[in-house]
């Protein structure tokens, strides 16, 4: 794409216009979908383009079209991307080495968010204005579409506040003159992209790290966190302004864009050691992290050396390469502070995806602990996943699946009779061994539910064995076990869910929305409990896929 922004274009005389040239002209998309080629023979590149689909985020937006595998475009909301007419700031050969400073007052990384979950100070109408120009760059520069509308649809969070539904949606009709618009969640079309219909989605995003648990493609509970990346780039920022002090002795803070790039290039999470693996699953907090590998060789821990080209006058940091993991540590697992001084949407990742776990139902669990589904931007850290999988390993070792996490001063004697009931248990040949007791009866051992294995089932047997003469043996009856899934991410769930033209649930029309707005989602249809006929004449009966009223799902 670069290649072609340099060459000049030159454009025809046309009605007495003279031969003119300029870089920005219309470019042809290098990746032009070639899914055409090889589907039906009525179909064509033009009637899969009636689709656009769109993912946004808090950071980015992404756009492309269905039965593609990667979008298009990826669209970043910072203060570059949003500059004014006339604003050449950028071409001035010091304002790119120029550290920007933070506003008095503003979070952290405020400028280079699309919106907050926060609504009380955010300006509606400034994030409809930044949204609706990232969407017509979409459209006039990277999808070169004539002016027909067409459908969208747009995956979000599965926790959206109304009005910034409502805005979001009110620039697709308003600006676009979309006809339709469906809305898909970022969770469960994840979900499709890993190939799977249940699975524990860990979205580790910008403001907050979600938790959701999907069976059937239905969201079954959701727990969230504010560890997230946002958090993580902070935490980085605070070590990289620590070490800057410490060497140089200066009090001026690093940018959000340094802080970030040192981030993205070489930060990383550090894995649990294997040597005291089996000391730590019961140690007097939960899950403690081990600051040095025990069983790793004594070599010198190697340094790196990070350029700051915008700092007055420009440095070099040099600092052990190993120091560059504790902001993941401290933020996304806090390993120095105690699990009760943590509230709920606070909770360090591992001890959530657990107390996630923990509150589905047993056969949904069986199904999602196995199908473990980590994205979002910071799932890329080299070494977080393996981290993150490792934790809640040791934790459900730790717990098992007690809801009781506390017995008080009967902990001591509660832990000492599972272990003797553990050793009992493994000691046993067979499950079958009986008891007698005074009264002459046979009786079964008390043995915790949780630490007895289950009875061969005859009848489930000899469903399972028909059931797998007319399919193939699949891993889709793999359960009980901690194991990670990849993905494509939700975007490729909704380029497939498009391609497929499967109808969702919230799927809201033009006109609806313009007369009735979101309130027209809670509108239903006027039911009777006594039956009546009635003649409308031949052209009354409604199509078989016409809806009366729309629902918005789980943003309602």
């Amino acid at each position: 794409m670069s290649g072609f922004g340099d060459r000049k274009v030159s454009i025809g005389r046309t009605r007495g216009s003279h031969l003119a040239s300029t870089p920005e002209a219309p470019r042809t998309p290098l990746q032009r979908s070639t899914s055409h080629l090889y589907g039906s023979p009525g179909g064509s590149f033009r009637t899969e383009e009636e689709f656009v689909v769109l993912e946004l985020g808090a950071r980015f937006l992404r756009g492309g079209f269905p039965g593609e595998s990667s979008p298009r475009c990826t669209l970043n909301f910072g203060p570059d991307e949003q500059r004014r007419v006339g604003d050449y700031r950028q071409w001035d050969s010091e304002y790119s080495q120029r550290r920007r400073k933070r506003k008095r007052g503003q979070e952290w990384g405020e400028d280079y968010e699309l919106y907050k979950m926060d609504l009380s100070d955010v300006d509606l109408g400034l994030v409809e204005d930044k949204f609706e120009r990232a969407v017509r760059e979409t459209y006039n520069k990277y999808f070169l579409l004539d002016p027909k509308p067409r459908k969208v649809l747009i995956a979000l969070p599965p926790l959206m506040p109304r009005d910034l539904l409502s805005s979001v949606l009110s620039v697709l009709f308003s600006s676009f003159q979309t006809p339709s618009v469906t809305l898909m969640s970022s969770p469960v079309l994840s979900t499709v992209a890993a190939g799977l219909r249940s699975a524990l989605v860990v979205d580790i995003g910008w403001a907050e790290t979600t938790v959701s648990g999907i069976c059937e493609y239905r969201e079954i509970h959701q727990r969230r966190t504010i560890r997230a990346g946002k958090f993580l780039s902070e935490e980085m920022a605070k070590l990289l302004n620590s070490e800057l002090s410490g060497t140089s002795g200066g009090n001026d803070e690093i940018s959000f864009e340094e802080a970030e790039e040192v981030l993205c290039r070489v930060g990383w999470c550090k894995t649990r050691p294997k040597s005291n693996r089996s000391s730590v699953y019961f140690p007097a907090r939960a899950s403690p992290v081990q600051e040095e590998f025990e069983d790793a060789k004594e070599d010198p821990d190697p340094t790196i050396t990070i350029p700051f080209p915008r700092s007055d006058p420009p440095t070099q940091l040099t600092m052990l390469f190993s120091s560059l993991a504790k902001p993941a540590e401290t933020a996304l697992f806090a390993p120095n502070t105690p699990l009760n001084e943590f509230d709920n949407h606070e909770l360090p990742l591992h001890h959530l995806l657990y107390s996630t776990l923990l509150a589905l139902p047993i056969d949904v669990r069986r199904l999602c602990m196995s199908r473990i589904v980590i994205t979002g931007g910071v799932s890329n850290m080299p070494g977080l996943k393996t981290r993150l999988l490792a934790e809640l390993e040791a934790l459900v070792q730790k717990h098992g699946w007690d809801v009781v996490r506390n017995y008080g001063s009967a902990s001591a004697r509660h832990e000492a009779l599972i272990r003797q009931k553990r050793e009992r248990l493994e000691a046993q040949p067979s499950d079958a061994v009986k008891i007698t007791d005074s009264t002459g009866l046979d009786s079964v051992p008390s043995i915790p539910a949780g630490l007895r294995t289950t009875e061969d089932d005859h009848i489930s047997a000899k469903l399972a064995h028909a059931a797998s003469r007319s399919a193939p043996p699949s891993t889709c009856t793999v359960g009980g076990v901690i194991r990670g899934i990849a993905t494509l991410g939700a975007w490729a769930g909704a380029s497939l869910i498009a391609q497929l033209r499967i109808r969702g649930i919230v799927e809201i029309e033009r006109e609806k929305f313009l007369h009735h707005g979101l309130e027209g989602a809670s509108r239903e249809k006027e039911s009777s409990v006594i039956p009546q006929r009635q003649s409308m004449g031949p052209g009354a009966r409604s199509a078989p896929g016409e809806r009366g009223s729309w629902t918005l799902g789980i943003w309602a």
